[in-house]
């Protein structure tokens, strides 16, 4: 199986990355079903990258439906310890503008019915979600972001909704309220699968709308509008970023499972060790 320690989780819009070389698409599958695509392999600026569209090819995909722990799976099994991921988003304040970009560094999880971790059945793991994005990651993409000459906004709340309707009023308000900064369908639960992955994980929050807590409603043909434009952009910050990343990580994202654990091993069935072995193996024995 091709191998690559940077992996790319392309939102609305982002469906390939041109000035890729060397490139070659796999069919995977994963304990947890198919990721959304093919994944395609190759290098950027020699630097080898695994993309995968979270919506598939065409966006077929809605955001209740994405199959995030197959998609976080296969890139792990493939060797990927830092993801980006590219997400589309409305604002919650006047500053941040359609058409700039923000790195977030907190989440407020409103979704229902996801499931939002690859343990169960038996095996307990509590991962700590309290910064929920890697802050070393986070700042290759930020840094990544100011080179590009894009607008960008350091730090910041995004509140994940279900979808796949937009906000009503009431709740625009109320988020903004909270002092939230976006909002969007697909953070969760793909970070907090990352995390359990071992897996540094940072976004790159492309803004299309002010949501609808402003006059105008938002609407599928306002966010697609900005979408081009921010896409290109982003393209930019992935190809600066995977010349940045250090590929030897200091972070705790890589050793998250460490203290995460509560099941104890010694009572965990072998088909449970061999189920979840790609995320546990180095913590409990196989026999």
């Amino acid at each position: 199986m091709p191998q690559a320690k940077i992996g790319v989780i392309g939102g609305t819009g982002l469906y390939h990355i041109e000035g890729m070389t060397d490139i070659h698409e796999m069919d995977v599958d994963t304990p947890f079903g198919k990721p959304s695509d093919s994944i395609v392999f190759g290098k950027l600026n020699g630097v080898g990258i695994a993309f995968l569209p979270r919506h598939g090819r065409g966006h077929r995909i809605i955001p209740s439906e994405i199959p995030a722990r197959a998609n976080i799976y296969a890139l792990k099994a493939m060797g990927v310890e830092h993801i980006i991921g590219i997400n589309t988003c409305g604002s919650f304040k006047e500053e941040v503008r359609p058409g700039s970009l923000l790195i977030p560094d907190q989440v407020i999880d409103r979704t229902q019915g996801r499931v939002g971790t690859f343990f169960g059945d038996g095996v307990v793991v509590h991962v700590s979600m309290a910064d929920p994005f890697c802050q070393v990651l986070s700042k290759v993409l930020l840094d990544s972001a100011r080179e590009s000459g894009a607008t960008v906004h350091q730090k910041g709340t995004y509140v994940v909704m279900e979808g796949p309707a937009f906000s009503t009023r009431g709740e625009s308000l109320l988020y903004k309220s909270w002092g939230a900064d976006v909002i969007g369908m697909t953070i969760f639960p793909e970070a907090k699968l990352a995390r359990e992955a071992e897996i540094c994980y940072a976004s790159v929050c492309c803004i299309t709308d002010y949501d609808c807590w402003k006059e105008e409603n938002v609407s599928a043909e306002i966010i697609i509008g900005f979408i081009k434009q921010n896409v290109a952009i982003a393209k930019q910050i992935i190809k600066l970023a995977a010349g940045k990343i250090q590929l030897k990580r200091g972070c705790e994202c890589a050793s998250a499972l460490k203290r995460a654990i509560v099941t104890a091993p010694a009572i965990m069935t072998l088909e449970q060790k061999k189920k979840f072995d790609l995320l546990l193996g180095q913590y409990i024995e196989k026999k």
